[in-house]
């Protein structure tokens, strides 16, 4: 297969990119022996890539990431092309198809959405019908397991809100909250199992957020991104002595220290 360079490429040069680095003779050995599964990690980890991109504001990383996401698209593509199951074509084809059955009020006869909620809940009942979603088992079921935990149960409280099991107040997931603290604590004390309790204590913390109206993925995310920035500072507070050195009042001491400096350089 002959490669010619070009000053510019588009989709359809990936495509026959990928060909030739899978192709039997004279591809690549590491491209032709992956499989869907060996490359799986590969897919979820360009797109987090992606999206701390987005998260950067870095339109330049950002347009660099897509485009490995998209290599990821066209690997398992051509990997079903080679099986006569599927193409990249197909894939387009199909994501087009989906898009103008999904969106009648702009490429239909039905009237434009009138908001963003009423755009978003017609998305989801031509998505529950093409799918054939017609109980709550058949919309549980689709949340995929290989979600983040915490993604995952937000979506799965989300879904079974539609059916009724929704908190009212963000005051009752807080009392829910409550409740699997004192079971948590009940098991530590031998009553029950600890990591159960725990797992329940972190799926109400879930629902809590959603009650709140923020997403629990988001907000642990920002935590964690706290966790990080007062340790660190922990750290530069600490000079020259060592933070594993210091003795426990040391360390809450430099902790608050540390943050009251962050709340104070939000004031």
């Amino acid at each position: 297969m002959g490669f010619t360079p070009k000053e510019r490429y588009d989709a359809q040069d990936l495509v026959r990119i990928v060909a030739q680095l899978r192709a039997p003779q004279g591809g690549c050995p590491w491209d032709r022996e992956q499989t869907h599964a060996s490359i799986r990690m590969n897919f979820i980890e360009e797109t987090y890539e992606a999206v701390d991109a987005i998260d950067q504001n870095d339109a330049h990383l950002l347009c660099e990431e897509l485009g490995d996401v998209m290599l990821q698209v066209a690997l398992h593509s051509q990997m079903e092309a080679e099986k006569g199951t599927f193409t990249f074509d197909d894939v387009c084809d199909g994501i087009c198809k989906k898009l103008i059955y999904r969106h009648p009020h702009v490429f239909g006869e039905e009237s434009a959405a009138a908001t963003t909620g009423q755009a978003l809940a017609n998305w989801e009942a031509l998505k529950n019908t093409e799918k054939g979603r017609a109980t709550a088992k058949d919309r549980l079921e689709s949340v995929p397991r290989s979600f983040p935990a915490l993604m995952r149960a937000a979506k799965l409280q989300k879904r079974a809100g539609a059916y009724g099991f929704a908190y009212q107040e963000p005051e009752d997931a807080l009392n829910d909250v409550k409740d699997e603290l004192a079971e948590l604590e009940q098991a530590m004390q031998g009553r029950g199992n600890a990591a159960e309790e725990v797992g329940d204590l972190l799926f109400a913390a879930a629902g809590l957020a959603r009650a709140l109206g923020v997403d629990p993925e988001q907000v642990l995310t920002g935590a964690s991104d706290r966790y990080q920035s007062r340790i660190i500072r922990c750290e530069e507070l600490a000079g020259s002595k060592a933070l594993a050195g210091l003795s426990n009042e040391e360390r809450r001491a430099l902790w608050r220290q540390a943050k009251n400096e962050e709340q104070s350089s939000k004031v």
